[in-house]
């Protein structure tokens, strides 16, 4: 087969990833890994056979080749396929040993000294060490350990500030005290062009300060974004994102503010109804209103669409102990906290429900868990 017809099928395997036709990608990248038996045909069929839910399969390949322990780009697919199947010791001794310190600073970096091949590209890319520390932080996570999680998705977010997954688990997750959570942003290095982003992240993280520092911050990114000119000006604002307005709802409802709080988040559920961390806070501004025909209609369209997630049940408790139903409330919390351990409203929930039936002793029991889970 000739170097040109070996190009066209290449092309073909990436058409068909794009258009999400797996399989057809995963026939023709094998043939072209057969014929060359190069790495990047080779990592090509991986990636091929791990978007097609082939996850034995892709491990074994990458396994298998003689490239895996000596290329970070193998190694993290592979393990990414570990992460798949459920195998978190597994996939942590294949992201090999590493150590970091309480400030998230890897201090132990010789199984990184490896080579990298993923830079063909020209669009930006964001660091492999910092996907790698993230992943480590998802196992860590999923066995439990939340202490070395928080270590691992600080590291993540300090090695490339483009990684927002690792803030997003720090900050959902509740890990981090508000003065850490100031302190870690401090020393994230951003580029030139990511003042919006730094902006942005200060947005997201606790909302303690006062009022008008709070919304200093809000006006100063949408000042941010709108100042690079352009001849389109929806090009060059946020100021109608939908996480900025849903940032903005859940400062109301720190503020007690409920609804002002319901008034942004009914808005924005129009426009993207879909939009989980917004409903969070609409079902919290609900509760606090008293709303209870609307955490009705959102905790039954709420189990329709996402049966195993823990904010659907959450949902549903939120609309029994909204018409002061306390049993099957604290019943429905339980469940969301069975589904996901890690999502405090439900821990808070739990404790609520007991508190209103001056259940001390419960309540005092499901408050200590969320404040020992829940550091921030």
């Amino acid at each position: 087969m000739k170097e040109e017809q070996i190009e066209k099928l290449r092309g073909v395997v990436r058409d068909c990833v794009s258009k999400h036709l797996y399989s057809s990608a995963i026939f023709f990248a094998d043939k072209v890994a057969a014929v060359t038996a190069d790495p990047a045909d080779i990592y090509m069929q991986a990636q091929a056979l791990y978007l097609g839910r082939h996850y034995r399969r892709a491990f074994h390949l990458l396994n298998a080749s003689q490239i895996v322990l000596r290329d970070l780009r193998f190694r993290y697919l592979a393990a990414k396929c570990l992460e798949e199947l459920k195998e978190w010791d597994q996939c942590l001794l294949m992201l090999g040993d590493a150590k970091v310190d309480e400030y998230g600073n890897i201090t132990d970096t010789k199984d990184y000294n490896t080579m990298y091949l993923d830079k063909d590209g020209e669009d930006r890319e964001i660091n492999i060490i910092s996907a790698i520390c993230f992943l480590r932080g998802k196992a860590y996570e999923a066995l439990e350990n939340r202490a070395h999680a928080r270590l691992w998705y600080k590291a993540a977010i300090k090695a490339d500030p483009l990684c927002y997954e690792a803030l997003e688990c720090l900050i959902e997750g509740h890990m981090l005290t508000c003065e850490e959570e100031t302190n870690l942003l401090a020393t994230l290095q951003f580029g030139s062009e990511d003042g919006w982003l730094s902006l942005f992240y200060a947005c997201l993280t606790k909302k303690y300060d006062k009022e008008n520092v709070v919304e200093a911050k809000f006006r100063e990114l949408e000042d941010e974004v709108s100042s690079t000119k352009s001849s389109d000006k929806s090009l060059c604002t946020l100021k109608n994102n939908t996480d900025l307005l849903a940032c903005k709802a859940d400062y109301y409802h720190q503020c007690g503010e409920y609804q002002k709080c319901f008034e942004l988040t009914s808005i924005l559920l129009e426009k993207d109804p879909f939009h989980l961390k917004c409903t969070l806070v609409h079902l919290a501004a609900a509760m606090e209103l008293g709303h209870s025909n609307e955490l009705y209609l959102m905790a039954c369209n709420l189990v329709k669409d996402y049966p195993q997630k823990a904010l659907s049940w959450f949902a549903v408790g939120s609309y029994y102990y909204c018409i002061k139903k306390y049993d099957q409330s604290r019943r429905y919390f339980s469940k969301a906290t069975s589904l996901d351990g890690t999502f405090a409203p439900a821990w808070i929930g739990c404790g609520n429900a007991y508190a209103a039936q001056e259940e001390g002793d419960q309540a005092m029991s499901a408050y200590r868990t969320a404040s020992r889970l829940f550091p921030g």
